[in-house]
């Protein structure tokens, strides 16, 4: 590339908003661009030594922020420029369901390692929760499809400010860009289950997602969709699936105009959709084998309106949202499931978190997405898909089956082995060891402190504090005096208050947590006179 002398450095510029710089020439080794905004960049482009020719002024404040942009945003063009010097690396293409890899763990394997053990999931995509560079760099020239996305906390900004959605993709996107095979980008992460965020940061989500697409192509591509994921919450009613309806506090605030976005672009409706929540919840009513893809027609559900009959409780699900889309006259926009699974393991009150429906959860759907089934109000339609998660996250917050979602072991051992090409016959797999919580566990449950050479002490303590902050009287006994003072120890004051702290709002959703310091237990901790209260109690 050309330098500047020292007087003819250009300098920047504000307009529109954005950080121009005033146009000058620009040599580009081994590229040929007659045009260097052009619509679209063929694949029959000849990129050969030439000059890029870029107008001489700045941009006029009356342009059109489209203009502007086509006509300029160095945020964009250097990193789009510089890409182009190398052929796209993107490999062999590969069609298996995809994986989600999220990073909340202190033991897990490196990004180069972990590309390894997705591949060896005969993996078709990955989807990460960020755009981490490093990631990123590990996946170029794997073939893998992949899906980035942007923090929550990051929409309200690129909602409000184009350059700031400039700034992202040009950070984050273009320097991948012909070395990664990114396909999707997601922008926010469930956020319209969050309440705390609705003021902020609901309504901010589409003029984002428009940012950002506007600024993906002002740089001339066009093979990247544009969504956000949302979880099964976004509806009010799901069942029958006919009757799928969006909660009327985001029907036409929020999801009309996401819906027309998602139509007018031809991108994806991402849900997250998890049938172990719904049967968890109901497992009397909801049979388990109609859960894990292995019901029989006896198990088979009929809707009373659409007489669509369902074989499994995925589909069912899916279809409430196609259906909740249809209610807005929004038929035709497509679903793609951007987290579905199965937990391996979870607290003593989480019915069916096992290694052995994990592994028949995926495995399953594994097989039966193979066929590019659809689903029964969408026959043979193809979707993406991907699978929660690559591992165990040690670090995710809340109850038991948050940090057990995982096809991996953080030391790189498979939970249990699983190809997600759907290639594999079932009855091939390794025996697995039954089950043993599939029923309810009807047994008295404790919270206590976890334990651990390595506990920050000082965290153990505000934890402690937080806990006895609580409700009524939640360390009463363990002050002087009380029935459980004695023995005085940081630990066995930490088990009190863990657990009447978390037998007091167990019922409002407290989980037995406290940052990894608390786990549930069926021994009881009780000792002497002191007596701690159980979930029975």
């Amino acid at each position: 590339m050309r330098t500047f002398a020292k007087s003819q450095k250009p300098s920047l510029t504000l307009t529109d908003g954005c950080w121009l710089a005033p146009y000058k020439m620009i040599h580009l080794m081994s590229s040929k661009i007659q045009n260097p905004f052009p619509s679209s960049l063929s694949k029959k482009t000849n990129y050969s030594s030439s000059l890029v020719s870029l107008p001489t002024h700045p941009l006029s404040t009356r342009q059109s922020p489209d203009l502007a942009m086509r006509h300029g945003c160095l945020l964009c063009l250097l990193p789009l420029f510089l890409s182009l010097l190398s052929s796209p690396a993107h490999g062999v293409r590969l069609h298996g369901l995809g994986v989600n890899y999220g990073t909340l763990g202190n033991n897990l394997p490196t990004p180069a390692q972990s590309v390894r053990l997705i591949r060896s999931l005969n993996a078709g995509s990955v989807k990460i929760y960020d755009a981490n560079a490093t990631i990123l760099s590990a996946l170029a020239g794997t073939g893998l499809r992949v899906s980035i996305m942007v923090p929550n906390q990051l929409i309200p900004s690129l909602a409000a400010n184009q350059c700031a959605a400039d700034a992202w993709i040009s950070t984050n996107l273009l320097p991948f860009r012909r070395t990664t095979r990114i396909r999707y980008l997601l922008v926010g992460n469930e956020i319209l289950s969050d309440y705390s965020i609705k003021n902020s940061t609901w309504l901010a989500l589409v003029p984002a997602i428009e940012n950002l697409h506007r600024s993906i192509k002002s740089c001339s591509i066009h093979n990247i969709k544009v969504g956000t994921t949302l979880a099964m919450d976004a509806l009010s009613v799901s069942f029958p699936p006919s009757n799928g309806t969006f909660r009327p506090d985001i029907a036409e605030s929020v999801m009309r105009p996401l819906l027309t976005f998602l139509r007018k672009t031809r991108s994806y409706y991402f849900v997250d959709a998890y049938p172990y929540f719904p049967w968890s919840a109901d497992p009397v009513n909801i049979n388990l084998d109609y859960a894990l893809f292995r019901a029989g027609p006896s198990l088979y559900y009929t809707d009373p309106v659409s007489k669509l009959v369902y074989t499994n409780l995925f589909d069912q699900m899916l279809d409430s949202v196609i259906a909740a889309m249809g209610k807005l006259c929004f038929n035709d926009v497509k679903l793609a499931v951007a987290e579905t699974g199965w937990p391996n393991e979870g607290d003593l009150d989480q019915i069916g978190a096992n290694v052995y429906n994990a592994a028949a959860y995926n495995r399953n759907l594994a097989r039966r997405m193979a066929q590019k089934p659809g689903t029964p109000a969408r026959p043979r339609v193809d979707m993406p898909l991907f699978i929660f998660s690559l591992y165990n996250e040690n670090q995710k917050p809340g109850p038991g089956t948050e940090r057990h979602w995982g096809m991996y072991y953080p030391n790189k051992k498979p939970v249990y082995k699983v190809d997600l090409s759907g290639k594999r016959p079932l009855e091939s797999y390794p025996p697995l060891p039954l089950p043993t919580n599939n029923s309810p566990y009807k047994g008295p449950i404790w919270c206590v402190f976890a334990g651990g050479k390595n506990t920050n002490q000082t965290e153990l303590d505000g934890a402690l504090q937080y806990a006895c902050g609580q409700g009524n009287g939640t360390c009463n006994a363990i002050q002087p005096g009380g029935k459980c003072y004695k023995p005085n120890s940081l630990a066995v004051n930490a088990s009190w208050a863990f657990n009447l702290y978390w037998q007091q709002f167990r019922k409002s959703g407290a989980t037995c947590y406290f940052n990894g310091l608390a786990a549930q237990t069926a021994k009881d901790p009780s000792y002497g006179s002191c007596r701690f209260p159980s979930s029975l109690n």
